[in-house]
């Protein structure tokens, strides 16, 4: 298989690179902040994309090894995620009575 070469030459020439063609992957680098370059035209994860940690290349061997090798860190400060602490808000709004009411006729 193609991406079993590749994925080999990157590992080999490009350790501190991580390359994938599973989308799960791709997040899971974005979390541990390294570089992914990521076999495939499209993916899911599109915010690991705009923030520059991951680098879609497709199929084309010669491709993912020179962008694994040029493979740099993506914007270190973005974390599109929040900051964890939305079930702290949630309840510090429900704690100040703000909770919705509804009638039986209502309810769906």
């Amino acid at each position: 298989m193609w991406w079993k070469k590749s994925k080999a030459l990157v590992r080999n020439q490009a350790p501190n690179r991580f390359s994938t063609h599973k989308n799960p992957r791709e997040k899971e680098a974005f979390f541990v902040r390294v570089p992914c370059v990521t076999l495939r035209e499209e993916t899911e994860w599109v915010e690991t994309v705009e923030t520059g940690w991951n680098t879609l290349v497709g199929c084309d061997p010669e491709r993912i090894v020179r962008t694994a090798l040029e493979a740099r860190p993506g914007i270190e400060l973005v974390w599109p995620y929040g900051d964890g602490r939305a079930a702290e808000r949630i309840l510090d709004f429900l704690g100040r009575g703000n909770i919705l009411t509804m009638s039986k006729g209502e309810q769906s």
